[in-house]
């Protein structure tokens, strides 16, 4: 399996495993702080917002950084770990190019955004070019282009 999808998904998994409610209308908050324990009027104190309908305890919000601190620790070192580009970096850009339907639309912006890249910081990184000239020389090639 290809190691960025695999860090992907175990980051993926831990996440989802994370002490997190979402809610999306009034009726959801509700029922979301009922399921902590908590009043939804009167212990709107004892929760962050975390943005997108998500919400952490003020008691979890240590467990939620230090994880997304971990994670792009584990990210950034498999990054630095691929010298050439030809390994981790290419499997990373495949992976996201093909979940963003590059094959169809042959555009790499919402890959690039995903992974927090602009297009100037992957053509100036000679490791990240080369990684996603080879990720999109192979789905091309997978095309028949």
């Amino acid at each position: 399996m290809n190691r960025y999808a695999e860090l992907r998904n175990r980051k993926q998994e831990e996440f989802n495993a994370l002490p997190l409610g979402f809610a999306f209308g009034q009726k959801q908050f509700d029922e979301m702080m009922r399921g902590w324990g908590l009043d939804p009027e009167k212990d709107v104190d004892k929760i962050y917002s975390i943005g997108a309908g998500g919400y952490v305890q003020k008691k979890d919000a240590d467990l939620l950084h230090q994880t997304r601190e971990r994670h792009d620790k584990e990210m950034a070192a498999a990054i630095a770990e691929d010298k050439t580009g030809e390994g981790f970096i290419y499997e990373m850009f495949l992976y996201e190019l093909e979940n963003h339907e590059y094959g169809y639309t042959r555009d790499t912006e919402d890959t690039l955004d995903a992974l927090g890249y602009t297009a100037e910081e992957v053509i100036g990184a000679p490791r990240l070019k080369r990684g996603i000239e080879k990720a999109v020389t192979e789905i091309c090639r997978r095309e028949g282009d």
